[in-house]
């Protein structure tokens, strides 16, 4: 049987398959104030400071923000090396994930 979390990885790959995650610390913020991601997913293994950001950053602009996972297995649902920080830009693919949380 298929567990929350092991949906919520399909999800994220799913979205970085439509070209809709942004991915790492820098990049991320960048597409977070310009408005355009739907969640932010920051890793629980992330440092206090990455978390502190990305929680006020996040909530100043009214967006969804959840801790999830290790920065190894963020990385390696988007096919990519540790990330503390991923954004999903798609709100439907967001609000799902959400939901499995």
């Amino acid at each position: 049987m298929i567990n929350n979390e092991q949906k919520i990885y399909s999800y994220i790959g799913l979205a970085m398959r439509a070209g809709k995650v942004v991915s790492g610390d820098d990049t991320t913020l960048k597409e977070l104030k310009k408005g355009k991601i739907s969640l932010v997913i920051v890793a629980d293994d992330a440092s206090e400071n990455t978390k502190k950001l990305f929680k006020d950053k996040s909530s100043y602009r009214k967006i969804n923000q959840i801790y999830f996972s290790t920065k190894v297995e963020l990385g390696l649902a988007i096919g990519k090396a540790p990330r503390a920080v991923i954004g999903i830009k798609d709100k439907s693919l967001a609000s799902k994930i959400i939901e499995l949380m």
